[in-house]
Order: structure tokens, then sequence, then C-alpha cells
């Protein structure tokens, strides 16, 4: 079988308008919530790409009817009538865990294979786990898989050793129908924990606290049918920010998510950007961002997102003097480095630190796509090129961006799926 890869002309400013898809981070554990409620839930503005299709077949294998529509799903989850997720499934994606908290908080019980997705470090499950220990679930890992059980879910007071965005998630799954309250102390206070619960309340649920380190849930016995449109994606924003700044581009973004960005906006305004925010979305004139960053740290929101380092790492190669990028949240985020380092960047990389020297140009190149996010930094890098660049591993970019070339197409760049 021939794998599809993508093909760039690269070298030229972008200049161009594209609309922001809907948010992948918070789709996936929307999609994993409706099953709390044993009836029909709406979705407007879901992103089309392949971690939401696997969520679809996960429901569909649990029992659910999923129907979609352009970007529009609509879920009856009234059927499902096993709570477990197929291993074949559950192992492409590292979100399938978020269905453990709420297939208990449902039916009493789960089980789940190891969950997979990117290869960027090893985030461990431990506290999901021990969370759920703490609401009264019995967890047993062994034979690649957890499987869980609980007579009824209990509120419990949960303090989280670090802002696990995934944890916080199972944990307000869980407790949305557990008995009495619950309290998570240093919970994740990304813009998709605020959705998530916007969303759960949205059918009933009782949650307050939600973009705060500490969240509140009251356990309620059901929950109702509900409609939901879903935020732009605020990574995918960023990702077309970074190309136009590669590029020397100029850009309308238009929804984009801007109040969640402010560390990102920030950081390429230091880098010689002019951002005009607008209600209808933000433009970009790069002509200027020649600026390197002295110092870039990923962090929990509301730091600067690991999931835009990658992209950020691209349009520095470009700069004007060195830039360092410390690397906070995931171990193994620099792995795109050496396939920049073969179109010509200068990247040297030491511990959780990586030093860009910033190049007059860099040049086409076979590249492969090392998981998601890197693969988006290579379309960045490919995009300012000179010459052709051809990026294989597209299905890691296919896991968070409905149609890359579409959108970077809209934006001025050569490009196509080959």
């Amino acid at each position: 079988m021939h794998l599809a890869c993508i093909e760039i002309y690269g070298g030229h400013p972008l200049d161009g308008e594209v609309v922001i898809q809907g948010s992948k981070n918070a789709a996936l554990p929307i999609l994993a919530g409706v099953v709390l409620h044993r009836g029909t839930t709406v979705l407007h503005n879901c992103p089309r790409i392949s971690d939401v299709m696997h969520m679809i077949k996960i429901l569909e294998e649990m029992g659910c009817s999923v129907s979609q529509s352009g970007n529009t799903l609509c879920i009856d989850a009234k059927g499902l009538n096993k709570p477990c997720v197929p291993e074949e499934l559950g192992e492409k994606m590292r979100c399938s865990v978020i269905f453990l908290g709420a297939l208990l908080g449902r039916e009493g019980r789960a089980e789940i294979p190891y969950p997979g997705g990117c290869t960027i470090g090893e985030r461990p499950i431990d506290m999901h786990v021990d969370a759920l220990h703490q609401m009264r679930a019995e967890i047993q890992e062994g034979c690649g898989c957890l499987a869980g059980k609980s007579s009824r879910l209990c509120g419990s007071r949960i303090s989280l050793r670090f802002p696990s965005v995934g944890a916080t998630e199972n944990v307000i799954l869980a407790a949305v129908l557990a008995e009495g309250t619950t309290e998570i102390r240093g919970g994740a206070r990304e813009p998709e924990i605020i959705e998530l619960c916007r969303f759960l309340n949205g059918m009933g649920a009782k949650i307050r606290g939600a973009g705060t380190e500490r969240i509140r849930i009251d356990g309620v016995r059901e929950l109702s049918d509900s409609e939901f449109v879903l935020m732009p994606d605020r990574i995918v924003t960023g990702t077309y920010l970074m190309a136009a700044i590669a590029s020397r581009g100029r850009c309308m973004l238009r929804e984009a998510p801007q109040e969640q960005m402010e560390n990102v906006i920030s950081a390429a305004e230091r880098m010689g950007a002019r951002i005009e925010r607008m209600p209808e979305g933000m433009r970009v004139d790069a002509r200027a961002a020649v600026k390197a960053l002295p110092m870039l740290r990923t962090a929990p929101h509301p730091g600067f997102p690991t999931d835009l380092q990658s992209q950020v790492m691209a349009a520095l190669c470009l700069a004007d003097g060195e830039s360092r990028i410390q690397e906070s949240v995931f171990e193994a985020r620099f792995r795109t480095a050496g396939e920049l380092a073969k179109m010509g960047a200068d990247i040297s990389i030491c511990g959780q630190e990586a030093r860009i020297q910033g190049t007059v140009r860099l040049h086409g190149e076979t590249v492969a796509a090392p998981e998601l996010r890197g693969g988006a930094a290579l379309v960045i890098a490919g995009a300012a090129a000179e010459g052709r660049t051809r990026i294989e591993g597209c299905h890691y970019i296919q896991r968070g961006y409905e149609d890359i070339c579409r959108d970077m197409r809209a934006l001025g760049a050569d490009i196509r799926m080959i």
C-alpha cells in the first residue's frame, strides 16, 4: 500500500485567509462525555479529523448511534450496552483513557486498553487511576488493559500533583453522576477544560470553577438532551500564525480564539509580527517577524502551550540570532529537530532545552512527521523553505488537522497531498 505524503514548493510569503476549524482537544473529551446521558446530543463545528473518527467508531462499538452531516454530529447513547473500548481503536489514541471516568460514571464498570497516540513522552496514567480509586472505583491493571468497576462512585477531595489535562477531564466526567460532591485541587486550567464543563453544564451537570485550579462538581442523578457548538481550535490557529511568521507573510485567521492565546500572541509579537485583533478574527502581518526569542518555556495553561512548541521552533529556524526553548511538559517533544536539521536548520538539544541558531534559508528535503504537532511544524518549514519539501507520515497530521493542505492553499501555499 502506498501511503500519502505532502508535497510543498515553498520559499515565498504566504498571503491569504482561512477559517479556523473546531477544536480537537475540546471535541475528544466531549465525545467521551456524551455517554453520561442516556439520550441524544448534537455537536456542531466538530472537526472532521481522524481522532474524531476513531472516537465515533468507539461510540458505535459500545452501542451508541452516531450520524454525521458535515461538521455536525448527532449521538444517541441510549443503546450503550458494551462499556469497553476495543483494543484496536483505543491503542491508536491517547484520549481513549478518558472513557474510563465517563463509563464508570454511567455504567459502574469500564474496560479500556492502555492508551496509544503520539510518541511524545511517557505520559503516565497513574494520576487518573489514583483519583478514581479515591472515588471508590476498583481498577485492575493487567493483560494490556485497565478494568474498572464501582457500585456507585462517591465524591471526594482530589489533589493532583501536576495539572494534567487528561486526569482533570477524567475526574470531571466521573464526578458528574457520582454521589455527593467532588473537589479537584491543582486541576488543569486549559480552555478545553472550560469547554468540557460548559458542555456538561448544558446537559444539566453542576460544575463550578472551570478555568481555575479548584473545580467543584456536585453530582446529579441524570442529564438531558443537549445541543452544543464547539469552539475554534487554538493550536490550529497558532500553527497558521507560525506559518505566516516563518514565510514572512500576511494572513487573516478567521474565527481565531484570540482570548485563549495571549501567551502565543505575545511570543509572535516579540518575534516582530504585527497582529490586529478584530471581531471576525486575527490579521497577521509578519513581513518584519525576524527576531529571535532569547527564551521560550512551555508550561500548562496559561503558559505557552507544549502543542505549539514544535511549530514555533520551525519559525525560529529562520530568525536573526539564537533562540532557546525549554520544554517542561513532555520530555520527547524535540523529535522534530532532527528532521528540521535535514532542511538546513541549526538546532542543538541538551536535555529539555533546544538552542536554535537562525539561518538565512531552509532548503526543501524529504522528511518524516514524528508525531502530530511535529508534522505540522514540518509543513511550516516546507512553506518557508526553497524548493520542494516532501513530508511523509501524514497520518499523524490528519489526527488534528481537517485538511492542512486545503488550509495552507487558502493562505497562498503551493501544497498538495500525493
